[in-house]
């Protein structure tokens, strides 16, 4: 594992600086067949000078991170030249040359994993932080980088640990009949553990909000005014307006950001009886966005819509500039901009609530993980008056599950597909 490898860790195209990256065995001897300069290298520090490609030379920098002390754990150099496509490319041709092989996709990071310089949720929140469409996911994805999803999930294997020790006492020594003293103690540690756990996966709603953005429907009557909030909040002219009723037959969308929060904004056909098959459709399609919606803008007018169970509702009374309605979350004008940061806010709260210092589930892969741990300590739980080797093994399910956040009990499948999703310099 320990062969050099080599990449190109920035972007592709014309740029101020590009990076060539390398890590194992022989790096900076490699870095030396290149570089012009001839004295030691310091790790840690950016040194100039002309960098060899063979075929040409370039003026640039080089940095060495000598193991363990660097990302991934080994020897790493970067070569840092002018971000010129061929540039970079003609250099890292040449550490080909000279013997390192060309990085797979995500090598660096899972070489930091293998190396143990960090958990596989924390490769996973560096993931997320570079693939981020938002900046909530970023602080999201720090989070994990951070190792604080790892820590908690270690905490809460300690709790498991504690219980199969005190278990591996009760059978080891079953003269001392310990077992009716020990199983209350173990019954109270796994429900702490059982609340921990829930409180986590409560977080994986905000997690997919984050990632995936916050659905919001603008719902009303044809002419209600929908297209036009829609175009205010957006800043610009995204749908058509008219005074015909049953202009918008198709869904129009547009994402704002609230405090790094994505919202994506679906402005629907107005909810009405037509003949007109067309716009039949428009309106089945509005009613899908109604019930797929993390929170609904119901422009006030009319009867009153079906909407679900449990989904938030803002009542908007829209047109202000033109007449004041009553019973109403808040009474804006598109025209005026009067009550759009209220309604902004407003959104905000509904949709998303607030940001805390806790840990958000942005993997599909840790909710399962701790679904599978809750339902393993449900299982002890359930058994916790019968034999001790009953549930004994219903904890160690627990703790196993919990153990593939951090990738102690992952396997390798797991593991590969986690990086291969990385570019090839990370």
């Amino acid at each position: 594992m320990n062969d050099l490898i080599a990449a190109i860790a920035t972007p592709s195209g014309v740029g101020g600086v590009a990076i060539i990256r390398m890590s194992g065995a022989g790096a900076l001897g490699l870095a030396r067949k290149m570089f012009s300069r001839k004295g030691e290298f310091t790790p840690n520090i950016l040194y100039p000078g002309t960098i060899d490609a063979g075929s040409f030379s370039d003026y640039g920098m080089c940095v060495y991170f000598r193991a363990p002390h660097s990302f991934t754990g080994e020897d790493v150099v970067e070569l840092h030249c002018h971000g010129g496509t061929e540039i970079a490319r003609g250099i890292l041709s040449r550490t080909l040359e000279l013997g390192a092989r060309l990085a797979e996709r995500g090598e660096f990071t899972k070489r930091a994993f293998l190396n143990g310089k960090l958990s596989l949720s924390a490769a996973e929140g560096l993931g997320e932080m570079i693939a981020a469409n938002s900046q909530a996911q970023v602080r999201a994805g720090f989070t994990l980088y951070q190792e604080a999803l790892t820590e908690k999930g270690k905490l809460l294997q300690g709790e498991l640990s504690a219980c199969l020790a005190q278990i591996d006492a009760d059978l080891d020594y079953p003269e001392e009949d310990l077992t009716s003293v020990s199983r209350p103690e173990i019954a109270a540690r796994l429900e702490k553990v059982k609340a921990s756990l829930m409180a986590l996966l409560a977080q994986h709603g905000a997690g997919r909000k984050i990632k995936s953005g916050v659905r919001v429907a603008l719902v009303g009557e044809p002419n209600a005014g929908k297209s036009s909030l829609l175009n205010a909040l957006l800043g610009y002219d995204r749908a058509i307006v008219s005074d015909i009723p049953g202009t918008t037959r198709d869904l129009n969308e547009g994402t704002i950001d609230l405090h790094g929060v994505n919202f994506l904004l679906t402005d629907t056909a107005g909810l009405r009886e037509s003949a007109d098959v067309i716009e039949q459709e428009g309106v089945r399609r509005a009613r899908q966005a109604i019930f797929a919606a993390d929170v609904i803008v119901w422009l006030k007018g009319g009867e009153v819509p079906e909407f679900p169970l449990g989904t938030p509702v803002i009542t908007v009374g829209a047109k202000s500039d033109l007449a004041r309605q009553e019973g109403c979350d808040v009474l804006l004008s598109s025209l005026t901009g009067e009550g759009l940061d209220a309604l902004r806010e407003m959104l905000y709260e509904k949709g998303f609530g607030r940001e805390n210092d806790g840990v958000y589930l942005l993997s599909e892969r840790h909710y399962r993980a701790l679904s599978d741990a809750r339902l393993a300590v449900d299982a002890a739980l359930s058994v916790i008056d019968s034999l001790p080797e009953l549930y004994a093994e219903d904890i160690r399910r627990a703790w196993e599950a919990l153990g593939v956040i951090s990738g102690e009990t992952a396997n390798e499948t797991v593991i590969n597909e986690i990086f291969a999703k990385f570019c090839v310099g990370k």
